[in-house]
Formats: structure tokens, C-alpha cells, sequence
């Protein structure tokens, strides 16, 4: 059994337990989240530019004025409550 609290040991600073669980900033974890950056950056670059002849032929009548006419439709009536009814009140079930 070793005994911890010989004289030859140097003194270590106490932490609490939540800076003991935490790490270290510094250089290394700057340059891990710089690199995994530009990774993702790169991939999502990639994955556009694979995927970017499709994305374009998929809309080919873009700004045509003949596809619009399909969606014209005429204005829908107004709704006219009868006399004598409350129309701001909710209606019953």
C-alpha cells in the first residue's frame, strides 16, 4: 500500500471537481475545429457541385409566363353573413 502524503511527493494544486472534468484550451483544439471546418466546408462544397446539373434541369420552365397561367384562378366571394346573425361570435358545434 503506497502512502500519498510522503514528503518527496511535490504539492499538486487542488481543483474542484467540475475544472478537474473540463479540458484544456489551447493551440491542438483551435486547429481541430479549423480543420473539421473545412472539411465540412469542403464536403458540403463537393456534395453541391455533384449534385448541381440535376438541381438545375429539375426547374427548366423558370420564369416562363405560360406556366403561371395554370394557377390563375377568380377571386373567391365574399362571405355574407344572413341579418340578424353575429358573425364575430364562434359557431356553435
Amino acid at each position: 500500500m503506497s502512502d500519498s502524503s510522503r514528503p518527496a511527493d511535490p504539492p499538486r494544486p487542488v481543483l474542484n471537481a467540475t475544472r478537474a472534468r473540463q479540458g484544456r484550451f489551447g493551440r491542438h483544439m483551435v486547429w481541430v475545429l479549423v480543420f473539421s471546418t473545412l472539411l465540412a466546408a469542403i464536403g458540403l462544397f463537393l456534395a453541391w457541385t455533384w449534385k448541381a446539373p440535376s438541381l438545375a434541369s429539375a426547374n427548366s420552365d423558370n420564369g416562363r409566363a405560360s406556366a403561371a397561367k395554370a394557377f390563375s384562378a377568380p377571386e373567391p366571394a365574399a362571405v355574407v353573413p344572413p341579418p340578424g346573425t353575429d358573425h364575430t361570435a364562434p359557431q356553435a358545434p
